[in-house]
């Protein structure tokens, strides 16, 4: 069985999905620590001037230990975000097909103000929306401890996985700490991913926007859209050269 974890993400963009449907079960992360200013609480809409940040208030004075599942959303944003998405789509050939319902599972997700509930719904509505039929659960549902590698390689035990396709940017530490994974017998390798294009409003195109603008932009193509960018995984020793080449450009 394939594993693949990753923190959950507002509105996330393409490869977070693509991720998630190379998975035979995808956990979302939301154990750890909160970051504040990160994936986890903003993200990107494309715009007449380019790409533009949407960031969901989070209330964090005095609670910098906080994990991602206990962090709560510190104002009313919906309106203002809605407002910015429908501005920016409502020319785009899918906007009508979409945004309502889209409108509407953010405003059910977001009315306990709680924000993994908020990015992990939103996924959800993607994922059912986009046909990607991974099943999900959360880390916060289960009763792993540690940190790092050492939590990862629990949720895996846990699930019974054989191998975990790991986001590229955790080579940084996994490469050095894969004994703890390989010790347990899973395999470890990274995603491959190369931001495909697509038809955009407001030429010339921009990539690693949110995938609402693939969304509303391609309509049903844009699960096939997403696989377009996927290529073999890369193994550890090859991920490593990557992050280096990336460090060095």
């Amino acid at each position: 069985m394939k594993i693949a974890i990753a923190q959950p993400t507002y509105l996330p963009w393409l490869g977070y999905f693509d991720l998630l449907d190379q998975a035979d079960q995808f956990v979302f992360l939301d154990s750890v620590q909160f970051e504040k200013r990160s994936w986890q609480q903003r993200n990107r809409i494309k715009t007449p001037t380019g790409l533009q940040w949407l960031t969901v208030p989070v209330i964090s004075r005095g609670k910098r230990e906080q994990r991602i599942a206990e962090v709560e959303i510190g104002a009313e944003f919906c309106r203002d975000h809605l407002r910015s998405i429908a501005m920016n789509y409502r020319r785009a050939p899918f906007f009508d097909q979409y945004y309502e319902a889209m409108s509407d599972s953010m405003k059910s997700v977001a009315s306990n103000s709680n924000l993994a509930t908020l990015t992990i719904g939103l996924v959800r509505w993607f994922t059912k929306v986009m046909d990607i039929r991974t099943p999900t659960l959360r880390s916060s549902e289960l009763t792993m401890q540690g940190k790092r590698t050492d939590l990862l390689a629990e949720i895996c035990r846990s699930l019974g996985a054989t191998s975990y396709l790991s986001p590229l940017g955790s080579a940084e530490y996994l490469v050095n700490e894969l004994p703890i994974m390989t010790e347990r017998g899973i395999e470890v390798a990274f995603q491959h991913y190369e931001h495909p294009l697509y038809r955009q409003l407001f030429p010339p195109f921009q990539p690693y926007a949110s995938a609402l603008d693939l969304l509303f932009n391609e309509g049903e193509n844009a699960l096939a859209i997403i696989r377009s960018g996927r290529r073999p995984p890369f193994l550890p020793q090859e991920a490593v050269l990557q992050l280096n080449a990336k460090g060095n450009s």
